[in-house]
């Protein structure tokens, strides 16, 4: 058990889009991403995903509106729902999700998928 310092991990994280588990409990990931541009639409059927800003600034584009993120703010897309996270700037989150979840959802096979055992742990 130790503690964990955001700012350590962060700078450890170079490339965009890939999460990295910072912690775990009750079968749940804590991980940290750097968001630049675009993401891809996607939805998890069965996960509910929870994004914190921690700098900069992320909209996560729903089909029927626009969630606007700024540093201190979260939002939980909830499962089922399809999303699109965009960053406004270059942004730092923090993502809360079941271990199983893939973080390309329901979309096709990309550049940016990472199968849960793929992902980097710091």
């Amino acid at each position: 058990m130790e503690k964990v310092n955001l700012a350590d991990k962060l700078a450890k994280i170079t490339e965009m889009w890939s999460p990295t588990i910072v912690g775990e409990l009750n079968g749940q990931y804590v991980k940290l991403v750097k968001f630049e541009n675009e993401y891809v639409w996607h939805k998890h059927d069965v996960e509910d995903e929870l994004f914190y800003v921690i700098d900069g600034r992320l909209n996560i584009e729903l089909r029927d509106k626009t969630v606007e993120l700024s540093p201190g703010e979260f939002f939980v897309v909830p499962h089922g729902i399809e999303h699109k996270p965009v960053a406004i700037t270059p942004c730092s989150v923090l993502l809360f999700e079941p271990a199983s979840t893939l973080n390309t959802g329901d979309a096709a096979a990309n550049e940016w998928t990472r199968k849960p055992e793929e992902l980097d742990r710091l």
